[in-house]
């Protein structure tokens, strides 16, 4: 009903705001907290570079400049569970500002699948799919 429907979107954006925090928060400050936000069959798409798996990863934050994210925007929107095997899954853009580095100013956009999983303590959002770009032109 539409009712429920209104319901899942606004589940899905209370936990697409948290999640963005927390995600660009330990990007920019806890780096190496960072695959714990990932499944480990999780997949990146960096500017079009892939990396996948919890090691490889791992090597790849490491290998980020010191960032400063800024986010100006969030959507989302719920994926229907016949899509993702009756598993909850929401999808959030993000767009923005990053600084590597201190160097100049990149406008990115992010898109993330968010799925949930649970786990000891309770039920987590963990990211599926991550796919970055920065949005600047020329590059």
């Amino acid at each position: 009903s539409a009712s429920d429907f209104k319901a899942n979107v606004d589940q899905a954006c209370r936990a697409a705001e948290e999640f963005v925090n927390v995600y660009y928060e330990t990007i920019d400050k806890r780096r190496a907290m960072m695959t714990r936000l990932y499944l480990d069959m999780a997949t990146v798409v960096w500017n079009g570079n892939v990396v996948s798996g919890p090691d490889a990863l791992s090597k790849f934050f490491d290998t980020l400049p010191a960032s400063e994210f800024r986010v100006n925007v969030v959507d989302c929107q719920p994926v229907h569970e016949e899509a993702t095997q009756s598993q909850t899954t929401v999808l959030v853009v993000t767009c923005g500002t990053v600084k590597f580095d201190g160097n100049k100013l990149h406008y990115f956009n992010q898109n993330f699948l968010l799925t949930t999983q649970v786990t000891p303590n309770g039920t987590v959002w963990k990211i599926a799919s991550d796919c970055f770009r920065f949005q600047d032109r020329g590059n």
